[in-house]
């Protein structure tokens, strides 16, 4: 399989985190949230206008109707609301 990085994604929270997301026109079921890193959307302790950092959501998820479930990086940026989609 070839490598997809960045391809734009609509993403549905729930308690704060992944729970689904539509990608090339498929509704993706998140199984489990394996991992999490990046994100400040709090403010800095500086003070500054320091950007924000993406939060990056590495999940286990299944397109309905699907038997196997794949990894999936998923992306969001703070600074403009827009969730992206990576995954080798």
């Amino acid at each position: 399989m070839r490598r997809i990085r960045g391809e734009p994604v609509e993403v549905w929270l729930r308690h704060g985190r992944p729970a689904r997301f539509v990608w090339r026109g498929r509704l993706y079921v998140v199984l489990f949230v394996l991992d999490r890193h990046g994100g400040n959307p709090g403010p800095t302790d500086s003070g500054s206008d320091q950007p924000l950092s993406p939060e990056y959501w590495l999940v286990e998820a299944t397109a309905q109707r699907a038997i196997t479930a794949a990894h999936f990086e998923l992306c969001h940026d703070f600074e403009t609301g827009h969730w992206t989609l990576s995954r080798s």
